[in-house]
């Protein structure tokens, strides 16, 4: 594998950790002013990350190629209201996909086909998510000011369950 395509992907390992840290710090937040259902949906989140991160591992591992572990930043957004929360998740996923893209651009330059079809799942993922970010973000203008429609769009996502990623490596 080239050297360039697999510093990217090892550190990709912590970006998506650091992104399961930082959906937990949005999850907490959301406990902490008392809607379960928002604090459900980012707790969720935060379990799909950790499983990109190992899907990522994974790859690595079944490619031959050491994996090296670094330390995990601590979240740094200041959070002071809900769409505070919603536009920082928008934000980190669009910088995510950037780095994606990064991966994939490197192993294109390389020819390194096997990769980019690993990543060609990431890149349909992160489209969904950036459009699931876009949509929370929808929802609280429209009823985040009405306690009511608050209350139900907590309840909506309250229903959320986990299901873990299908991409078979």
């Amino acid at each position: 594998m080239d050297k360039r395509v697999h510093e990217l992907l090892n550190q990709q390992i912590n970006k998506e950790l650091y992104s399961a840290y930082l959906y937990l710090d949005f999850s907490n937040y959301f406990k902490r002013v008392g809607l379960d259902g928002f604090a459900n949906w980012y707790m969720i989140q935060a379990q799909e990350e950790r499983d990109h991160a190992m899907l990522f591992y994974q790859y690595l591992q079944n490619e031959s190629q050491v994996v090296t572990l670094e330390a995990i930043a601590k979240p740094d957004k200041e959070l002071n209201s809900h769409m505070d929360v919603l536009l920082a998740g928008l934000e980190h996923e669009r910088y995510v996909t950037s780095l994606i893209h990064d991966i994939y651009s490197a192993a294109y330059d390389v020819r390194d086909f096997r990769t980019m079809q690993f990543l060609d799942w990431f890149v349909k993922e992160q489209g969904e998510e950036e459009t699931n970010a876009n949509d929370m973000i929808t929802k609280m203008e429209l009823f985040g000011s009405d306690p009511k429609s608050l209350y139900m769009l907590n309840q909506e996502l309250a229903a959320r369950v986990y299901t873990a990623p299908s991409l078979v490596l």
